[in-house]
């Protein structure tokens, strides 16, 4: 009887550890469920050994744009409009002068819808109609020179140290030409642009290299 006595004893007294400690585990919470659930997942991705395999961005190996080696000055913009017969259809008419300073220059005419697809129009005419001039030492022109281009006329003179001397869309024809020590004369009162342009450019198409 006294065995049973202190078996029932230690029962008793082992009892309330057991108890307190199944108190003292933590009980689960919603935050430790979802960071298991989310563990598994990226187990089942291959985010937890392995890892993401995909290799880096393509987008920031890109190549820098390459320079265009024509400078080019636009002359004028204006919108057009067609006559249709649901009324009327605008468009953009570009004009554009390139050249590389160094001997080469053309004018070109775009029409397009959008002024961007305008000015590459006028950009690929201008190339097609490029000329070269022949220049001198002092990067000038040999002799004198005159043309006519619908109501334009102009002429073009060499002037030794006196520099660009010349107006209206001439100027930057003999600018993006290379042309430093010259003067240009408007003879007619035209004030189109383009055409003042163009004449400068059969004025320059006369000139033969010595």
């Amino acid at each position: 009887m006294a065995e049973d006595t202190e078996k029932t004893d230690i029962v008793t007294e082992e009892a309330p550890v057991a108890a307190e400690t199944a108190s003292a585990a933590p009980a689960a919470t919603p935050f430790a469920d979802a960071a298991r659930r989310a563990g598994r997942s990226l187990d089942r991705r291959g985010g937890g050994k392995g890892g993401d395999r995909r290799g880096p961005r393509q987008g920031g190996n890109r190549r820098p744009e390459r320079k265009s080696e024509f400078d080019q000055r636009m002359i004028n913009i204006r919108r057009v409009a067609r006559v249709v017969a649901g009324g009327r259809r605008f468009s953009f008419s570009v004009a554009i002068i390139i050249g590389n300073k160094k001997g080469k220059v053309g004018v070109g005419l775009g029409k397009a819808g959008d002024t961007t697809l305008a000015i590459d129009k006028a950009v690929r005419n201008a190339k097609k109609n490029m000329i070269t001039v022949p220049l001198t030492k002092n990067n000038s022109i040999p002799y004198d020179t005159q043309a006519k281009y619908t109501a334009s006329v102009v002429s073009l003179m060499p002037a030794r140290g006196r520099g660009l001397v010349a107006g209206s869309s001439i100027r930057p024809v003999l600018e993006l030409a290379g042309i430093t020590d010259i003067v240009a004369k408007l003879h007619s009162g035209s004030k189109n642009g383009l055409n003042n342009a163009r004449a400068a450019i059969e004025a320059l198409k006369k000139l033969k290299s010595n």
